[in-house]
This record gives structure tokens, C-alpha cells and sequence, in this order.
């Protein structure tokens, strides 16, 4: 019964990335390919609506759940971490046609293909646990 608020969030995500197209490999190919504003669209609310969070957060000091202060820690500086890092995130989603969330409201949607695509995003991040302390960071 405790866990039932994130099966409900959960489904009410995948609601929305469904309704609103995000999980169409035909929508992410248009958006890589520069042919449509509707991912970028979708994207940009995002962002708007995070920062929005972000800043209520910080200005209204609101508490978890549990009544805990939510806290922000700031990031290294360094940017080329993130262009490597941004670049094989936007390799594997150009060619999966799916980033992390929508990988897995495809298999909910009845694109069983996908199965190969949770494994392949399964165990690379096994293989970033096994080599991280090799990697600068």
C-alpha cells in the first residue's frame, strides 16, 4: 500500500508521454533530424516547468515528504564531462529511438522490441558500476 503512490505516478506518466507522443520513435526521429518543433516542444515545457520547481523549492523552503529540508548541491564546473556524457545519451536515444522513461512505457504499450533496449540500457550501467572508479570524474 506504501509503494501505491509511485504505481500511480508511474502509470500517470506513462499516460502523459503516451497522449502526448513522446515515446513515438516517428516523433524522436523528426526531433534528431530537425523536421518538427513537438519534441522540442514537449522538452522546453520540461525545462520551464523544472526551474519553476527548482526556484519554489528553494523559496518557499519546502520539505520531502518525509519533512526533511530538499537541498541542491552545486555541480563541478566542468563541461566536457558533459558533452561526452550528453553525446552517448544522444547516440543511444537517436538510435533506440526511446530515452530511459519511455523505454519503458513502449513494453507497456505492447513494443516488445524495446526488451532489447532495457537490456542493452541495464547493462551499460552495470558496465559504468564496474569501471567508474576508472574514470575521472
Amino acid at each position: 500500500m506504501k509503494g501505491l503512490k509511485f504505481i500511480l505516478a508511474g502509470i500517470l506518466f506513462g499516460v502523459i508521454m503516451a497522449k502526448s507522443e513522446a515515446i513515438s520513435w516517428y516523433r524522436i526521429q523528426e526531433m534528431f533530424r530537425f523536421q518538427s518543433f513537438h519534441m522540442y516542444g514537449i522538452i522546453g515545457t520540461a525545462v520551464v516547468l523544472g526551474t519553476l520547481s527548482v526556484f519554489l523549492i528553494k523559496r518557499f523552503m519546502i520539505k520531502d515528504i518525509e519533512g526533511n529540508p530538499i537541498t541542491f548541491i552545486d555541480k563541478d564546473k566542468s563541461w566536457k564531462k558533459y558533452i561526452i556524457g550528453g553525446s552517448i545519451f544522444g547516440l543511444g536515444w537517436a538510435l533506440t529511438g526511446a530515452c530511459p522513461g519511455p523505454m519503458f512505457v513502449n513494453i507497456g504499450y505492447g513494443y516488445w522490441s524495446m526488451i532489447i533496449v532495457v537490456l542493452g540500457a541495464l547493462a551499460g550501467t552495470y558496465l559504468y558500476g564496474v569501471i567508474k572508479h576508472k574514470l575521472p570524474h
